[in-house]
C-alpha cells in the first residue's frame, strides 16, 4: 500500500528541514513521524494510515502544544510558551484551511432547521452533525460556541 499524500508530505519537508538545518521543524516533524508510526504499529496490518488518520495526529499536537503554551505562559515561562505556539503553528501548516465564521454559522444553522433543534437539550445532535461536516476545519470549541450562541444558551 501507499502512503498517504499528507504522510509523503511530511517526510519531504522533514528532509528539507535537515538539509536546510531548520532544528525547530525537523524537531516538530520527527516527534509527529514517531506518532504517525506508533498509530500505524497500533492499526495493524489493516493498512496504511489515511490523511484524516494524519490530520488527526496534527490535531492533537497542535491541542497539546497550545495548552502546554498557556500553562508555561501562566508559570511566567514566556519564552518557552512562545516556543510552544511556534511548534503549533509548523504542526497547523498541515492541516486543511480553517473555515470563515460565515460559513461555519450557515453549516449551524442547516443543521439546526434540518434536525429542528430549538434548545440546549439538542446541543450533542447539532454538535454531532456539524463535527461531520466541518470535518477538521473547524476547531470543536470554536463549533461548541457558535452552536450555543445559536441555540440560544
Amino acid at each position: 500500500m501507499m502512503p498517504c499524500p499528507l504522510a509523503e508530505r511530511i517526510q519531504r519537508d522533514m528532509v528539507s528541514s535537515m538539509k536546510n538545518r531548520d532544528e525547530l521543524t525537523l524537531s516538530v516533524l520527527r516527534m509527529l513521524k514517531a506518532s504517525m508510526q506508533l498509530a500505524s504499529a497500533e492499526k495493524g496490518r489493516e493498512g496504511d494510515l489515511t490523511d484524516e488518520d494524519v490530520q488527526t495526529l496534527v490535531r492533537r499536537g497542535v491541542k497539546q502544544r497550545e495548552e502546554a503554551a498557556e500553562l508555561y505562559k501562566s508559570g511566567g515561562a514566556d519564552e518557552r510558551a512562545e516556543n510552544e505556539l511556534k511548534e503549533a503553528r509548523i504542526l497547523a501548516s498541515y492541516l486543511p484551511a480553517q473555515i470563515g465564521d460565515s460559513e461555519l454559522e450557515g453549516i449551524i444553522t442547516r443543521a439546526l432547521s434540518s434536525l429542528s433543534a430549538s434548545g440546549p437539550k439538542d446541543m450533542g445532535r447539532v454538535m454531532g452533525a456539524v463535527m461531520k461536516e466541518v470535518s477538521g476545519r473547524a476547531d470543536g470549541k470554536r463549533v461548541k460556541e457558535s452552536v450555543s450562541k445559536l441555540l440560544g444558551n
